[in-house]
């Protein structure tokens, strides 16, 4: 059915503002989004092909600009505009994030910070820093790497925690094989980054894996202290 074939209030956008935002389906709210259908198809059955390529909504975190652009009646700027809105929606999460909040256990620390790795098909290597009474001051970006290792220099992470007066470091990574378990490689480099820490004394108080709903845990694991 064409949108202008439909009852004034069960269009998108009038729903939108008789029901409100929480009260609308995925299908209306990518309508929305994307506006308009083509010659042959509505917006509505648009929104339709994108739903019907994924498994479930959190999966349009891992299609491209140009996996996405490639479902039908979709092309590249409909596939622009809906991943824009995808990472800006990441984005307003990611300002909860309250500096002076306090982190004194590895769940909220988990909390503050996973959204950052949402959707995200390569490690990055996140860096935390905290006052001494473990309240946040600073958290940083220091390396971006492959699919499934992420290296880093000691001297980074304790650059940025020397620059702001932190107390102490947590670290933070993902594993995009959703597998949490830590390679080799990273209980290489956080024993290497333990030491690095000790010897200007800013101790890393943890190290977290993520897969963004679960977490691993150096220091409740016992192998950071």
């Amino acid at each position: 059915m064409k949108l202008k074939d439909m009852p004034i209030n069960e269009l998108p956008r009038e729903r939108f503002l008789n029901v409100g935002v929480n009260n609308l389906t995925n299908e209306e709210l990518i309508s929305i989004i994307i506006r308009t259908g083509t010659k042959s198809e509505s917006v509505k059955e648009v929104s339709n092909n994108i739903l019907s390529s994924v498994k479930n909504i959190n999966d349009l975190n891992n299609l491209d600009v140009y996996e996405l652009s490639k479902i039908k009646g979709v092309g590249l700027v409909k596939a622009i505009t809906l991943i824009s809105s995808i990472e800006l929606g990441k984005r307003v999460s990611n300002t909860l994030i309250n500096y002076k909040m306090t982190l004194n256990n590895s769940n909220l620390v988990h909390d503050a910070f996973k959204n950052i790795f949402i959707g995200l098909k390569q490690e990055k290597l996140l860096a935390v820093y905290l006052d001494n009474k473990k309240k946040l001051i600073s958290y940083k970006v220091i390396t971006i790497g492959t699919k499934d290792q992420t290296l880093f220099h000691p001297r980074d992470i304790i650059y940025n925690a020397i620059k702001c007066n932190a107390s102490g470091i947590i670290i933070i990574h993902n594993h995009p094989s959703l597998d949490i378990t830590p390679s080799k490689q990273d209980i290489e480099m956080t024993n290497k980054l333990i030491e690095s820490c000790n010897i200007v004394g800013i101790p890393l108080l943890d190290h977290l894996i993520t897969n963004t709903k679960e977490y691993y845990s150096f220091y409740e694991k016992c192998e950071v202290k």
